[in-house]
Protein backbone atom coordinates (compact mmCIF):
# COMPACT_ATOMS: atom_id res chain seq x y z
CA UNK A 1 0.00 0.00 0.00
CA UNK A 2 1.30 3.45 -0.97
CA UNK A 3 1.89 5.74 2.03
CA UNK A 4 2.40 9.47 1.74
CA UNK A 5 3.04 12.42 4.03
CA UNK A 6 0.79 14.54 1.81
CA UNK A 7 -1.29 13.81 -1.25
CA UNK A 8 -2.48 16.71 -3.40
CA UNK A 9 -5.45 15.77 -5.55
CA UNK A 10 -5.46 17.91 -8.69
CA UNK A 11 -2.47 18.93 -10.80
CA UNK A 12 -3.59 22.39 -11.82
CA UNK A 13 -1.62 25.52 -10.97
CA UNK A 14 -2.96 25.63 -7.41
CA UNK A 15 -2.36 21.95 -6.73
CA UNK A 16 1.22 22.10 -7.99
CA UNK A 17 2.10 25.23 -6.03
CA UNK A 18 0.50 23.83 -2.88
CA UNK A 19 2.58 20.65 -3.27
CA UNK A 20 5.76 22.70 -3.56
CA UNK A 21 4.84 24.67 -0.45
CA UNK A 22 4.18 21.47 1.51
CA UNK A 23 7.59 20.18 0.47
CA UNK A 24 9.18 23.44 1.61
CA UNK A 25 7.36 23.05 4.94
CA UNK A 26 9.34 19.86 5.59
CA UNK A 27 7.02 17.08 4.46
CA UNK A 28 9.15 14.39 2.85
CA UNK A 29 6.88 12.35 0.59
CA UNK A 30 4.55 14.74 -1.24
CA UNK A 31 2.58 13.47 -4.23
CA UNK A 32 0.44 15.25 -6.85
CA UNK A 33 -2.27 13.04 -8.36
CA UNK A 34 -3.73 14.37 -11.63
CA UNK A 35 -6.41 12.45 -13.49
CA UNK A 36 -5.52 14.02 -16.85
CA UNK A 37 -2.44 13.09 -18.87
CA UNK A 38 -0.83 16.50 -18.39
CA UNK A 39 -0.50 19.07 -15.60
CA UNK A 40 -2.28 22.45 -15.88
CA UNK A 41 -4.45 21.16 -18.71
CA UNK A 42 -7.94 22.03 -17.47
CA UNK A 43 -9.12 25.24 -15.76
CA UNK A 44 -5.53 26.49 -15.31
CA UNK A 45 -5.24 26.59 -19.11
CA UNK A 46 -8.83 27.17 -20.26
CA UNK A 47 -9.51 30.69 -19.03
CA UNK A 48 -8.92 34.17 -20.35
CA UNK A 49 -5.32 34.22 -19.10
CA UNK A 50 -5.93 37.59 -17.46
CA UNK A 51 -3.58 38.79 -14.73
CA UNK A 52 -6.07 40.83 -12.77
CA UNK A 53 -5.16 44.28 -11.54
CA UNK A 54 -8.48 45.02 -9.86
CA UNK A 55 -10.40 46.67 -12.73
CA UNK A 56 -12.73 43.74 -13.24
CA UNK A 57 -14.34 43.98 -9.79
CA UNK A 58 -15.93 47.40 -9.18
CA UNK A 59 -18.75 45.65 -7.26
CA UNK A 60 -16.35 43.83 -4.92
CA UNK A 61 -13.82 46.23 -3.44
CA UNK A 62 -12.14 43.48 -1.38
CA UNK A 63 -11.49 41.34 -4.47
CA UNK A 64 -10.30 44.34 -6.47
CA UNK A 65 -7.92 45.50 -3.74
CA UNK A 66 -6.51 42.01 -3.26
CA UNK A 67 -5.88 41.74 -7.02
CA UNK A 68 -4.03 45.05 -6.90
CA UNK A 69 -1.93 43.83 -3.97
CA UNK A 70 -1.01 40.63 -5.84
CA UNK A 71 -0.55 42.04 -9.34
CA UNK A 72 3.03 43.31 -9.17
CA UNK A 73 4.09 40.29 -7.13
CA UNK A 74 2.71 37.86 -9.70
CA UNK A 75 4.24 39.78 -12.60
CA UNK A 76 7.62 39.67 -10.85
CA UNK A 77 7.49 36.01 -9.80
CA UNK A 78 6.23 34.80 -13.19
CA UNK A 79 7.92 37.35 -15.45
CA UNK A 80 8.92 34.56 -17.83
CA UNK A 81 5.21 33.90 -18.57
CA UNK A 82 3.86 37.46 -18.57
CA UNK A 83 2.64 38.93 -21.86
CA UNK A 84 2.59 42.74 -21.66
CA UNK A 85 3.50 43.92 -25.17
CA UNK A 86 -0.01 45.14 -25.91
CA UNK A 87 -2.38 47.90 -24.75
CA UNK A 88 -5.41 47.22 -22.54
CA UNK A 89 -8.60 49.28 -22.47
CA UNK A 90 -11.76 49.14 -20.39
CA UNK A 91 -14.84 50.57 -22.09
CA UNK A 92 -17.90 51.52 -20.06
CA UNK A 93 -21.06 50.64 -21.93
CA UNK A 94 -24.13 52.83 -21.96
CA UNK A 95 -26.45 51.25 -19.40
CA UNK A 96 -23.55 49.69 -17.48
CA UNK A 97 -24.00 48.84 -13.80
CA UNK A 98 -21.06 51.19 -13.24
CA UNK A 99 -20.85 54.63 -14.89
CA UNK A 100 -17.63 56.03 -16.33
CA UNK A 101 -17.34 58.46 -13.42
CA UNK A 102 -17.88 55.66 -10.91
CA UNK A 103 -15.25 53.53 -12.65
CA UNK A 104 -12.71 56.35 -12.42
CA UNK A 105 -13.43 56.85 -8.72
CA UNK A 106 -13.16 53.11 -8.14
CA UNK A 107 -9.75 52.94 -9.87
CA UNK A 108 -8.53 55.88 -7.79
CA UNK A 109 -9.73 54.16 -4.61
CA UNK A 110 -7.73 50.98 -5.30
CA UNK A 111 -4.74 52.87 -6.70
CA UNK A 112 -4.99 51.49 -10.23
CA UNK A 113 -3.80 53.35 -13.32
CA UNK A 114 -6.74 54.68 -15.37
CA UNK A 115 -6.25 57.18 -18.19
CA UNK A 116 -8.98 58.60 -20.47
CA UNK A 117 -8.46 57.13 -23.94
CA UNK A 118 -11.52 58.05 -26.04
CA UNK A 119 -9.67 60.58 -28.21
CA UNK A 120 -7.06 57.99 -29.20
CA UNK A 121 -9.14 54.85 -29.54
CA UNK A 122 -12.79 55.92 -29.55
CA UNK A 123 -13.06 55.45 -33.31
CA UNK A 124 -12.96 51.68 -32.74
CA UNK A 125 -16.23 51.72 -30.79
CA UNK A 126 -19.89 52.37 -31.57
CA UNK A 127 -20.21 55.83 -29.95
CA UNK A 128 -23.91 55.48 -29.13
CA UNK A 129 -23.28 52.30 -27.12
CA UNK A 130 -20.10 53.28 -25.24
CA UNK A 131 -19.99 56.02 -22.62
CA UNK A 132 -16.20 56.26 -22.26
CA UNK A 133 -12.94 54.33 -22.69
CA UNK A 134 -9.95 54.14 -20.34
CA UNK A 135 -6.42 52.87 -20.83
CA UNK A 136 -5.39 50.61 -17.95
CA UNK A 137 -2.55 48.31 -16.91
CA UNK A 138 -3.49 44.67 -17.27
CA UNK A 139 -1.46 41.75 -18.65
CA UNK A 140 -1.92 38.12 -19.71
CA UNK A 141 -0.07 34.96 -18.72
CA UNK A 142 1.15 32.02 -20.79
CA UNK A 143 -0.23 28.90 -19.09
CA UNK A 144 1.99 26.62 -21.18
CA UNK A 145 5.13 28.45 -20.02
CA UNK A 146 3.99 28.22 -16.39
CA UNK A 147 3.34 24.49 -16.82
CA UNK A 148 6.85 23.90 -18.16
CA UNK A 149 8.44 25.79 -15.26
CA UNK A 150 6.25 24.18 -12.60
CA UNK A 151 7.07 20.68 -13.90
CA UNK A 152 10.77 21.42 -13.46
CA UNK A 153 10.19 22.87 -9.98
CA UNK A 154 8.30 19.76 -8.90
CA UNK A 155 11.04 17.49 -10.17
CA UNK A 156 13.78 19.56 -8.53
CA UNK A 157 11.88 19.57 -5.20
CA UNK A 158 11.38 15.82 -5.26
CA UNK A 159 7.59 15.98 -5.49
CA UNK A 160 6.20 12.83 -7.09
CA UNK A 161 3.73 13.46 -9.91
CA UNK A 162 1.21 10.80 -10.95
CA UNK A 163 -0.58 11.51 -14.24
CA UNK A 164 -3.71 9.72 -15.33
CA UNK A 165 -4.25 8.84 -11.67
CA UNK A 166 -7.77 9.17 -10.30
CA UNK A 167 -7.77 9.71 -6.52
CA UNK A 168 -10.72 9.28 -4.19
CA UNK A 169 -10.99 9.65 -0.43
CA UNK A 170 -12.42 6.55 1.29
CA UNK A 171 -12.22 7.30 5.03
CA UNK A 172 -10.20 9.16 7.66
CA UNK A 173 -9.30 8.68 11.30
CA UNK A 174 -7.24 10.67 13.79
CA UNK A 175 -3.92 9.74 12.19
CA UNK A 176 -4.41 9.09 8.50
CA UNK A 177 -6.62 9.37 5.42
CA UNK A 178 -7.37 6.28 3.35
CA UNK A 179 -7.82 6.62 -0.40
CA UNK A 180 -7.81 4.83 -3.68
CA UNK A 181 -5.15 6.10 -6.05
CA UNK A 182 -5.23 4.84 -9.59
CA UNK A 183 -7.51 2.06 -8.37
CA UNK A 184 -5.03 0.95 -5.70
CA UNK A 185 -5.29 1.54 -1.92
CA UNK A 186 -3.18 4.33 -0.45
CA UNK A 187 -2.86 6.35 2.75
CA UNK A 188 -1.74 9.90 3.49
CA UNK A 189 -1.16 11.92 6.62
CA UNK A 190 -2.64 14.96 4.87
CA UNK A 191 -4.82 15.36 1.78
CA UNK A 192 -5.16 18.64 -0.08
CA UNK A 193 -8.14 18.63 -2.41
CA UNK A 194 -7.31 21.08 -5.22
CA UNK A 195 -9.71 19.75 -7.84
CA UNK A 196 -11.55 23.04 -8.49
CA UNK A 197 -14.88 22.14 -10.13
CA UNK A 198 -14.67 18.57 -8.76
CA UNK A 199 -14.04 19.79 -5.22
CA UNK A 200 -16.87 17.83 -3.62
CA UNK A 201 -16.75 14.89 -6.02
CA UNK A 202 -13.66 13.06 -4.76
CA UNK A 203 -15.16 11.65 -1.57
CA UNK A 204 -14.78 14.86 0.42
CA UNK A 205 -17.85 16.84 1.51
CA UNK A 206 -17.53 20.62 1.17
CA UNK A 207 -19.91 22.69 3.28
CA UNK A 208 -19.55 25.86 1.19
CA UNK A 209 -22.04 25.94 -1.68
CA UNK A 210 -20.38 25.98 -5.08
CA UNK A 211 -21.87 27.09 -8.38
CA UNK A 212 -20.55 25.42 -11.50
CA UNK A 213 -20.85 26.64 -15.08
CA UNK A 214 -20.06 24.93 -18.35
CA UNK A 215 -18.22 27.71 -20.18
CA UNK A 216 -16.94 28.37 -23.68
CA UNK A 217 -13.92 30.47 -24.54
CA UNK A 218 -13.77 31.38 -28.24
CA UNK A 219 -10.33 31.54 -29.81
CA UNK A 220 -10.12 34.16 -32.56
CA UNK A 221 -7.71 35.99 -34.85
CA UNK A 222 -8.51 39.73 -34.61
CA UNK A 223 -8.45 42.08 -37.59
CA UNK A 224 -5.36 44.34 -37.96
CA UNK A 225 -6.99 47.35 -36.24
CA UNK A 226 -7.53 45.31 -33.06
CA UNK A 227 -4.26 43.38 -33.09
CA UNK A 228 -2.11 44.36 -30.11
CA UNK A 229 -5.11 45.49 -28.06
CA UNK A 230 -7.04 43.97 -25.19
CA UNK A 231 -10.55 45.33 -24.66
CA UNK A 232 -13.11 44.72 -21.94
CA UNK A 233 -16.59 46.23 -22.19
CA UNK A 234 -18.35 46.38 -18.83
CA UNK A 235 -20.24 46.18 -16.49
CA UNK A 236 -23.10 43.78 -17.27
CA UNK A 237 -23.83 41.34 -20.12
CA UNK A 238 -20.82 42.42 -22.16
CA UNK A 239 -17.53 40.93 -23.30
CA UNK A 240 -13.75 40.85 -23.19
CA UNK A 241 -11.22 40.15 -25.93
CA UNK A 242 -7.51 39.88 -25.22
CA UNK A 243 -4.34 37.97 -26.16
CA UNK A 244 -4.20 34.28 -25.26
CA UNK A 245 -0.42 33.65 -25.17
CA UNK A 246 -0.54 29.85 -24.76
CA UNK A 247 -2.51 29.54 -28.01
CA UNK A 248 -0.78 32.35 -29.93
CA UNK A 249 -4.18 33.87 -30.63
CA UNK A 250 -6.86 35.92 -28.85
CA UNK A 251 -9.68 34.84 -26.56
CA UNK A 252 -13.22 36.17 -26.58
CA UNK A 253 -15.55 35.71 -23.64
CA UNK A 254 -19.07 37.05 -23.30
CA UNK A 255 -21.06 37.33 -20.07
CA UNK A 256 -24.24 36.16 -21.81
CA UNK A 257 -22.88 33.51 -24.19
CA UNK A 258 -19.80 32.06 -22.50
CA UNK A 259 -21.89 30.16 -19.89
CA UNK A 260 -23.81 27.26 -21.45
CA UNK A 261 -25.30 25.77 -18.28
CA UNK A 262 -25.04 26.15 -14.51
CA UNK A 263 -25.77 23.95 -11.50
CA UNK A 264 -25.13 23.77 -7.76
CA UNK A 265 -25.68 20.12 -6.89
CA UNK A 266 -22.41 18.18 -6.91
CA UNK A 267 -24.32 15.05 -7.83
CA UNK A 268 -25.43 16.55 -11.15
CA UNK A 269 -23.38 15.40 -14.11
CA UNK A 270 -21.67 18.10 -16.17
CA UNK A 271 -23.53 18.55 -19.47
CA UNK A 272 -21.67 18.18 -22.74
CA UNK A 273 -21.69 21.25 -25.01
CA UNK A 274 -24.23 20.74 -27.78
CA UNK A 275 -23.09 23.66 -29.91
CA UNK A 276 -20.73 26.63 -29.98
CA UNK A 277 -21.94 30.11 -29.06
CA UNK A 278 -18.97 31.75 -30.80
CA UNK A 279 -21.10 33.20 -33.60
CA UNK A 280 -23.41 34.85 -31.07
CA UNK A 281 -20.41 36.14 -29.09
CA UNK A 282 -18.89 37.74 -32.16
CA UNK A 283 -22.16 39.15 -33.49
CA UNK A 284 -23.16 40.81 -30.22
CA UNK A 285 -19.64 42.05 -29.42
CA UNK A 286 -19.36 43.61 -32.88
CA UNK A 287 -22.28 45.91 -32.02
CA UNK A 288 -19.96 47.65 -29.55
CA UNK A 289 -16.63 47.00 -31.27
CA UNK A 290 -17.42 46.80 -35.01
CA UNK A 291 -13.96 45.51 -35.93
CA UNK A 292 -14.81 42.17 -34.31
CA UNK A 293 -17.13 41.55 -37.23
CA UNK A 294 -13.98 40.87 -39.26
CA UNK A 295 -12.35 38.55 -36.70
CA UNK A 296 -11.58 34.98 -37.74
CA UNK A 297 -13.02 32.28 -35.48
CA UNK A 298 -10.47 29.52 -34.87
CA UNK A 299 -11.94 27.13 -32.30
CA UNK A 300 -13.52 27.01 -28.84
CA UNK A 301 -12.25 25.73 -25.51
CA UNK A 302 -14.82 24.36 -23.07
CA UNK A 303 -14.31 24.00 -19.34
CA UNK A 304 -16.25 23.93 -16.07
CA UNK A 305 -15.91 27.08 -13.99
CA UNK A 306 -16.48 27.03 -10.23
CA UNK A 307 -17.31 29.97 -7.94
CA UNK A 308 -18.64 30.30 -4.42
CA UNK A 309 -22.41 30.68 -4.61
CA UNK A 310 -22.40 33.34 -1.90
CA UNK A 311 -20.47 35.69 -4.21
CA UNK A 312 -22.76 35.50 -7.23
CA UNK A 313 -24.35 38.88 -6.50
CA UNK A 314 -21.23 40.95 -5.76
CA UNK A 315 -18.87 39.16 -8.18
CA UNK A 316 -16.34 38.68 -5.36
CA UNK A 317 -13.64 36.04 -5.79
CA UNK A 318 -12.21 35.08 -2.39
CA UNK A 319 -10.27 31.87 -1.88
CA UNK A 320 -11.76 28.92 -0.06
CA UNK A 321 -9.58 26.79 2.22
CA UNK A 322 -11.95 24.54 4.14
CA UNK A 323 -11.23 21.67 6.50
CA UNK A 324 -13.40 18.63 5.93
CA UNK A 325 -16.10 18.04 8.56
CA UNK A 326 -14.88 14.43 8.50
CA UNK A 327 -11.25 15.12 9.33
CA UNK A 328 -8.98 18.16 9.80
CA UNK A 329 -6.38 16.21 7.82
CA UNK A 330 -8.38 16.92 4.65
CA UNK A 331 -8.35 20.46 3.27
CA UNK A 332 -10.29 21.61 0.21
CA UNK A 333 -8.84 24.56 -1.72
CA UNK A 334 -10.64 26.74 -4.27
CA UNK A 335 -9.13 29.78 -5.94
CA UNK A 336 -11.01 31.71 -8.62
CA UNK A 337 -8.14 33.74 -10.11
CA UNK A 338 -4.50 32.86 -10.69
CA UNK A 339 -3.24 35.61 -8.34
CA UNK A 340 -5.29 34.03 -5.52
CA UNK A 341 -2.36 31.62 -5.19
CA UNK A 342 -0.64 33.99 -2.76
CA UNK A 343 -3.65 33.97 -0.43
CA UNK A 344 -3.69 30.16 -0.46
CA UNK A 345 0.06 29.82 0.10
CA UNK A 346 -0.12 32.23 3.04
CA UNK A 347 -2.63 29.89 4.68
CA UNK A 348 -0.47 26.83 3.94
CA UNK A 349 2.53 28.53 5.54
CA UNK A 350 0.57 29.37 8.68
CA UNK A 351 -0.52 25.74 9.13
CA UNK A 352 1.45 23.25 11.21
CA UNK A 353 2.03 20.10 9.15
CA UNK A 354 2.70 16.83 10.98
CA UNK A 355 5.13 14.63 9.09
Amino acid sequence: MRQHDALVIGGGFFGCKVALELKAAGLRHVVVAEREKQLLSRASYVNQARIHNGYHYPRSFATAKRSRDNFQRFCRDYAYAVSNGWDKYYAIAAGSKVSAAQFQRFCAAIGATCQPAWSRIGKLFAPDLIEDVFKVQEFAFDAAAIRDRVQRELADAGVEVLLGAEARIVAADADTVRLTLGGEPATARHVLNCTYAALDAVGCRVTSRIKRELTEMAMIRPPPELDGLGITVMDGPFFSVMPFPAGRCYSLSHVRYTPHASWHDAADAAPAPLRSNAESMLRDSARYLPGLGKAAYLRSLFEIKAVLARNEADDGRPVLVEASPTSPRILSVLGAKIDNIYDVLDIIRQTVWEA
